[in-house]
């Protein structure tokens, strides 16, 4: 886990580094405050017993020896008024980190938080970036901004782009519509005091309903940030940010707002993204049990879509566009899309808007929290798919109640109700050219999802607990083709001449409306020892079920790099093929093992989990050699095997380091086709390694590295590969005073060219365009301000 992989964060674990043998009185401090965790956590953090606080919290220490971590002694009571202003704002946020890393560490499964302290002032601030020290989250860049990287962690959705798998929470409600898709360029890591990473059924008592986890993004507040702050910086690419914020309080009432913009032309020749981002929210304790916080947000994100190409495209020019294939005595080679002529990009705004309300009532606590977003989603595909444009509407509402006594670190009895509700307008559009032609098709989707969880941490015996929980899910994919024309129209380009247009033709239409529902149990089972205050094993067996998402169940098909869907020989306008396939899959379910052990000693900090799923009727999303879509599948049997690894040490009281490393080993298990490949996409290997030097109080230097060791299979057929990589990243901050620091780095220093993900095929040619190039070398600057 990050968290603990950042020896030089120790805030209240210095009285522990020297392990059982030296029980300190700051040993003890942090026995105490864990009790007070339940009252004192980030704004909106979605960790078990979490709630929300506006006042700060202090803590009278007991001289007495920790008898087990689960079960810590303190006397809680409020500050005292003459804590002073200046201080207590920045001693309670660090506090709060603590706290919540604490909980954190006796979680028994994959978890991970990074706080603000934990991201780096970065020219290019992408969630790639900030999350890369995370280990079992790959996030692979798409387009070297903040458009559509892939997530990957224990199998998430490996489709392109990806917009399934994984749930994505702000403040503990969810970006995902109810359908469980998402437009991962929404989440924002600039906008948040602390990034939650909870791996596997980590995430069942957060309502999700998939194999791989989720991710929730905590904003500042009045209270944790107050005062304000600015910045700029920019560089290589065309680079500019912007951002500022205010932050304040008064009484029993506290109130925030940030806003940040990016732009940024890009490393390839048709590579411009921009974003813009507003927040708020406001805090208001309306009596000594009863805190309540409103918050919106609104994100407007717009980018281009280069597109892949071939390997040998990649070592020419890395920077080029791809434009399609090319026919050579009647056969086309470097099969691909033709990003040159169909310029494929999205354009996307999301508001949000919630509220999160937290009575407690000695150890009783009763939370609840709604949430609507209203998305608009244009997305210009190449020719083969089209313009798909979304707009719609989804509403949240969770209802929780925890079980917390004093003398407990997790609540001994934790029930959540999650319902999530949504309807949204598709249409479908002809891509002529780049502009937006004849529509071809249109539908009202539905969806709802239901979640139900229950869980438990019962100590059983000194420092073992017991965590049973039970999770059950209800979905319904609902679709009525409002399209209501005989037929729907083509067009096509002349393969040998791809600007020229060839007669327009139209398919017979097909109704592709469909009604889904799907349900299942999810029960898991852990076990925790810990055997001081500095160390957990655990080890755990649950299972997960995951729906597919209107993404999945309504496909264009039956299109090449030179036709639209429907037209699978862009020269007969008159031939009959389906323009939409609407497959009727069944949920993916798992059930998954793992066990881990973290802890810190001395100097050194690690996390280690591994953990082997198997899975039937995985998803997959299937594309043929030329990228078009051929629509979503269930995988019979397949498994998932992996390795998470995160590791500090502290060489000396200025020098640090850091090392995250993942494993995944996934593939089919007898498949008729694929036999035990693997699963196209998925990264075998992935190591990122830092090393930090405070050569004075107030300059900073820091080197990392990225290695990907090992070739990567673009297809499941295992026939095509990207190289292995290494790239180097060089990173200085000075703080000039209290209220001016400026930053810099280099990126990719020695210039690398390579693949920073690919496409996801099922069977690859050796000359096809699915290679999507890293950035190359940049340089970045910039200063932030605080008042």
């Amino acid at each position: 886990m990050k968290a603990d992989a950042h020896p030089e964060l120790r805030g209240l674990t210095e009285g522990v580094e020297t392990g059982a043998r030296r029980r300190s009185v700051s040993t003890i401090a942090v026995a105490a405050l864990l009790t007070s965790s339940s009252q004192l956590c980030f704004a909106q953090s979605a960790t078990p017993g979490a709630t929300i606080t506006l006042d700060t919290i202090v803590v009278e220490q007991r001289r007495e020896a920790v008898r087990s971590p689960a079960r810590p002694q303190s006397v809680v009571r409020r500050a005292a008024p003459a804590a002073t202003p200046s201080t207590a704002p920045a001693a309670s946020a660090t506090r709060t980190v603590d706290l919540v890393r604490e909980r954190f560490n006796v979680l028994a499964g994959g978890v991970a938080l990074v706080s603000q302290k934990d991201m780096p002032n970065a020219g290019n601030p992408t969630l790639a970036n900030t999350l890369s020290g995370v280990p079992g989250l790959i996030i692979q860049n798409f387009l070297g901004a903040n458009d559509q990287p892939r997530i990957q962690m224990r199998g998430s959705a490996q489709q392109n782009p990806a917009e399934r798998g994984v749930l994505v929470l702000y403040n503990g409600l969810p970006i995902n519509r109810a359908d469980g898709s998402y437009i991962v360029g929404f989440a924002n890591p600039r906008q948040a005091e602390a990034i939650e990473v909870y791996r596997g059924y980590m995430a069942n008592r957060l309502g999700a309903t998939v194999l791989s986890g989720a991710i929730n993004f905590v904003s500042p507040t009045g209270s944790s940030q107050p005062g304000v702050q600015m910045s700029v910086s920019g560089g290589s690419f065309g680079q500019i940010n912007s951002s500022a914020q205010i932050g304040t309080k008064k009484d029993n009432v506290d109130a925030f707002l940030q806003f940040d913009t990016t732009r940024r032309d890009g490393f390839r020749d048709y590579n411009a993204s921009d974003r813009t981002s507003l927040n708020a929210n406001v805090g208001i304790a309306l009596s000594e049990n009863v805190k309540t916080r409103f918050f919106l947000g609104y994100t407007d994100l717009g980018f281009d879509v280069a597109g892949p190409i071939n390997k040998d495209a990649l070592f020419a020019n890395p920077r080029q566009t791809a434009t399609g294939p090319t026919v050579v005595n009647g056969v086309a080679i470097n099969p691909g899309p033709n990003a040159v002529r169909d310029k494929p990009r999205r354009d996307a705004s999301q508001f949000m808007i919630g509220n999160r309300t937290t009575a407690t009532f000695d150890a009783h606590l009763i939370d609840i929290a709604l949430g609507y977003t209203y998305t608009d989603d244009t997305f210009r595909f190449p020719i083969s798919s089209g313009v798909r444009t979304t707009k719609g509407g989804d509403f949240t509402g969770l209802v929780r109640y925890a079980y917390n006594p004093g003398d407990a670190l997790l609540p001994l009895f934790e029930t959540t109700a999650q319902y999530s509700v949504g309807s949204a307008d598709r249409d479908y559009y002809l891509n002529q050219s780049g502009m937006t032609g004849a529509q071809f098709g249109s539908n009202r989707l539905d969806a709802q999802t239901l979640s139900l969880y229950a869980g438990a941490n019962v100590p059983v015996w000194q420092q073992w607990t017991v965590s049973p929980a039970i999770s059950y899910a209800y979905a319904t994919r609902d679709n009525d083709d409002l399209y209501t024309a005989a037929t729907r129209p083509t067009i096509a380009y002349n393969p040998s001449r791809p600007n020229v247009l060839l007669p327009n033709g139209a398919v017979p239409t097909q109704n592709n409306s469909y009604a889904r529902s799907y349900s299942g149990w999810n029960p898991s089972l852990a076990l925790s020892y810990r055997p001081d205050a500095t160390q957990t094993f655990f080890i755990a067996g649950s299972h997960s079920f995951e729906p597919p998402t209107h993404d999945d169940l309504i496909a264009t098909i039956n299109g090449t790099p030179n036709s639209s869907p429907g037209r699978p020989t862009p020269p007969s306008p008159t031939l009959a093929a389906a323009a939409f396939a609407t497959p009727n899959l069944s949920a993916q379910t798992a059930v998954t093992v793992e066990g881990g052990w973290r802890g810190r000693a001395d100097r050194f900090s690690w996390d280690v989990v591994t953990y082997y799923s198997w899975i039937d009727n995985e998803l997959l999303n299937l594309r043929d050699v030329t990228g078009a879509s051929l629509g979503a599948i269930n995988a019979d049997r397949t498994t998932h095997f992996g390795i998470e690894l995160g590791a500090g040490m502290k060489f000396t009281d200025r020098l640090s380091g850091r090392l995250a490393y993942t494993y995944q080993d996934f593939r089919f298990v007898d498949d008729p086709l694929r036999g035990n490949n693997r699963l196209g996409g998925a990264v075998p290997h992935l190591i990122y390694a830092q090393l930090q030097l405070q050569a004075t109080d107030a300059w900073m230097m820091q080197g990392a590295v990225r290695w990907s060791p090992a070739k990567v299979a673009v297809d499941n057929m295992n026939t095509l590969y990207a190289d292995p990589y290494a790239v180097v990243d060089l990173r200085s901050e000075y703080r000039i005073n209290k209220t001016f620091r400026v930053f810099g780095e280099i990126t990719n220093l020695f210039d690398k060219t390579y693949a920073a993900t690919t496409l996801v095929v099922d069977q690859a040619r050796p000359d096809q365009a699915a290679f999507l190039p890293g950035d190359g070398r940049g340089f970045y600057a910039g200063i932030k301000a605080s008042f």
